[in-house]
């Protein structure tokens, strides 16, 4: 299950976030997004484990305090391609009818 993990402190790495949910069982990817601009962390990032040790550890960490702030961690929804633009309706200007 992949995991979303949201108000991380900017000091948060990869490692430290991977090490967070071991407690819970194997980890097998934590991710920290980073703003490409600044490489300076995003605030939230994405662990993947297996399904049980996922829901132990969102029952357990969601809402607890790290580096001083209460974080938040839910399962993540599928990414979606927002990139492949918008359409309307067409307008033909054919036979001068708008519809």
């Amino acid at each position: 299950m992949n995991m979303y993990v949201s108000n991380l402190g900017f000091q948060v790495n990869d490692e430290e976030l991977k090490t967070l949910f071991n407690k819970f069982g194997e980890v097998t990817s934590a991710k920290v997004v980073m703003d490409r601009e600044t490489g300076r962390s995003r605030g939230f990032g994405f662990v993947e484990m297996a399904d049980a040790a996922a829901e132990e550890a969102m029952k357990s960490l969601d809402g607890t305090q790290v580096d001083g702030r209460a974080i938040s961690v839910t399962k993540a929804r599928p990414k979606t391609d927002n990139r492949s633009g918008g359409g309307g309706g067409s307008y033909s200007r054919d036979k001068g009818s708008r519809w």
